[in-house]
C-alpha cells in the first residue's frame, strides 16, 4: 500500500512539471466531500478571454451534513489565452477561483450520478441507493443550507419502475424527453417525461416551489409527482451497470452489467433483446458510451482494465461478436468511457488508476502514432494521458461548447482520506490538431524567430 502510494506521488510529481507544456489550461479545485459525477450545464455566457458555464456536481458526505446535489458557476479560459506559468502554479490543497458553487439542493440519498437533458440542460436526472430516479429542474428549485436535520428537497418528479435499487445505469436521449435507467434488479427501464417537460419549466411554478420551501413530511420525496415506466427490458443475469441510448434513434439503446453482458435494444420490437454479447469482456462491464458521430460503433469499459470498441454491424444475436479493437491502457477497472463531441475517432477513459487516457482509433496500428513515436510500450492509439488525479477518476465529461475541455473528478478517499479533486483542463491544441495543420504552424513561427534574429 506505501510502496503504491510512493508511485502514485511520483507520477504525479512528473507529471505536475509537465503541465506548462501539456496543457493550454488547467483549474484543481479542492473538493471537502467527494463528488461521484460531473456534468457540464448550459453555456451562461460569453467574454473576451473567458466564458461561464453552470457546472452539476455531488457532495457524498458521511452523515454528519446532508448529502447535496450542487450547482456551480465555472469560468472557462478560453483557448490560447492562459499563460504557462499561470495554469503551473495551482495549489493541491486549495479551491479554485475559477469554480464557485451558486446552489445545493438536499437531495434525499447519496448522489450516485448525475445526467442532462441535452434539449433542456437545466433539467437534470439522479440516481441514489434506492429504486427511484428522480428529475430536478435545477433552475427553479430553492437553494438550501446543507445543516444536519434538515429535510431534504423535493423533487420535481420521481420515475418508479425498478424492484431494486438502481443505483448507477442512467441516461438521457438526444432527441426526446426519454430516461433510461438500469439496476440491482437485472432489468432496463424507460420513460418518458413528455407530459411534465411544459410543467417542468414553467417559470412561475408555485406549487413545486411553496411545497420545496415548506419543512416537515411535505419535503419528502415520495409526495412529488410520479410516473411509471414505458418499457421494461429483461435480458441481464446481474447488475445493469449503465445504459446509453443510440444517437440517432430515441427507440434504440444499449445495456451493459456485472454478467459480461452487452445487450442492444430496439422498444418497436418489444422487451426481448436485440442482439446479446454474451463476454464482451473477461470481467465485469461498467461502461458503455454510443458513438454520436457513427451509430454502429459502441464503446465498452471493464473491470478487465480494457476498453473494447464494437461495430454492431458484426454483432450477431446468437450472442458472438467480437470487438474491432480492443484499447489496453489502464491498470485497474475502467469506470467511465466517452466519445469526443468533436472528433468521431477520439474518446476518453478514466479509470480506478487515476488516469484518465484520450484515444484515437484511427491512430491503432500506424507509426506515426504522436505517444507511440516517443515509447514503444505506449499503447495503441493512446495520445494522451491525464496523469492529474491521485485517486480513482470516478467521472468526466467532455464539454459541448468547447469540446475539447474536459471536466473530470476523483474520489480520494484511499489516497488522501476523504474528499475529491475536481479538474477542468484542456490539453494544448498542438497534440489533437491534424499534423500537417501543426507542422505549418510551428514553421511559420521558425521562420518569424529567425528573421528577427537576423
Amino acid at each position: 500500500m506505501k510502496e503504491n502510494k510512493e508511485k502514485v506521488e511520483e507520477r504525479y510529481t512528473q507529471w505536475k512539471s509537465l503541465v506548462p507544456v501539456l496543457y493550454d489550461w488547467l483549474a484543481n479545485h479542492n473538493l471537502v466531500w467527494p463528488s461521484l459525477s460531473c456534468r457540464w450545464g448550459p453555456q451562461l455566457e460569453q467574454a473576451t478571454y473567458k466564458n461561464r458555464h453552470r457546472l452539476y456536481l455531488s457532495e457524498q458526505t458521511d452523515g454528519s451534513v446532508p448529502n447535496t446535489l450542487v450547482i456551480a458557476n465555472c469560468e472557462v479560459v478560453k483557448p490560447r489565452v492562459a499563460a504557462a506559468e499561470h495554469i503551473s502554479q495551482f495549489n493541491e490543497e486549495s479551491r479554485s477561483p475559477f469554480v464557485k458553487k451558486f446552489k445545493t439542493i438536499l437531495h434525499p440519498g447519496e448522489v450516485n450520478r448525475i445526467r442532462e437533458f441535452p434539449q433542456k440542460s437545466q433539467i437534470v436526472a439522479t440516481h441514489t441507493d434506492s429504486p427511484e430516479v428522480f428529475i430536478w429542474d435545477v433552475e427553479a428549485q430553492p437553494n438550501r443550507n446543507a445543516v444536519l436535520g434538515a429535510a431534504t428537497s423535493r423533487p420535481d418528479l420521481v420515475l418508479t419502475g425498478h424492484k431494486d435499487n438502481a443505483e448507477f445505469a442512467l441516461a438521457m436521449c438526444p432527441s426526446e424527453p426519454f430516461v433510461l435507467s438500469g439496476g440491482k434488479d437485472k432489468c432496463v427501464v424507460l420513460w418518458s417525461v413528455h407530459d411534465h417537460i411544459s410543467t417542468l419549466a414553467v417559470e412561475e411554478a408555485p406549487t413545486v416551489k411553496q411545497s420545496s420551501k415548506s419543512g416537515g413530511n411535505s419535503a419528502k420525496a415520495t409526495e412529488s409527482p410520479t410516473i411509471g415506466p414505458r418499457g421494461i427490458y429483461q435480458g441481464h443475469t446481474d447488475t445493469v451497470e449503465d445504459v446509453q441510448f443510440c444517437p440517432s434513434s430515441a427507440q434504440e439503446f444499449c445495456s451493459v452489467g456485472d454478467d459480461s453482458r452487452l445487450i442492444l435494444w430496439d422498444a418497436r420490437v418489444g422487451s426481448a433483446p436485440v442482439v446479446k454479447v454474451d463476454k464482451a469482456h473477461k470481467g465485469d462491464l461498467h461502461c458503455v458510451d454510443w458513438s454520436p458521430h457513427d451509430s454502429n460503433f459502441i464503446l465498452t469499459g471493464s473491470a478487465d482494465n480494457t476498453v473494447h470498441m464494437f461495430d454492431r454491424r458484426n454483432l450477431k444475436s446468437s450472442g458472438v461478436g467480437s470487438p474491432v479493437y480492443k484499447f489496453e491502457g489502464h491498470d485497474a477497472a475502467v469506470l467511465c468511457v466517452l466519445w469526443n463531441p468533436d472528433k468521431s475517432s477520439v474518446f476518453g477513459s478514466a479509470a480506478e488508476d487515476g488516469i484518465l487516457n484520450i484515444w484515437d482509433y484511427e491512430k491503432v496500428g500506424k507509426t506515426a502514432d504522436s505517444a507511440g513515436s516517443k515509447s514503444p510500450n505506449t499503447p495503441s492509439g493512446l495520445f494522451f494521458r491525464h496523469a492529474g488525479h491521485r485517486d480513482k477518476v470516478v467521472d468526466f465529461h467532455w464539454s459541448a461548447c468547447d469540446p475539447w475541455t474536459i471536466v473530470s473528478v476523483s474520489d480520494d478517499c484511499e489516497s488522501s482520506g476523504g474528499g475529491g479533486t475536481l479538474q477542468i483542463w484542456r490539453m494544448i491544441d498542438l497534440i489533437y490538431r491534424p499534423e500537417e495543420e501543426v507542422l505549418t504552424e510551428l514553421d511559420r513561427f521558425r521562420s518569424h524567430i529567425f528573421g528577427c534574429n537576423s
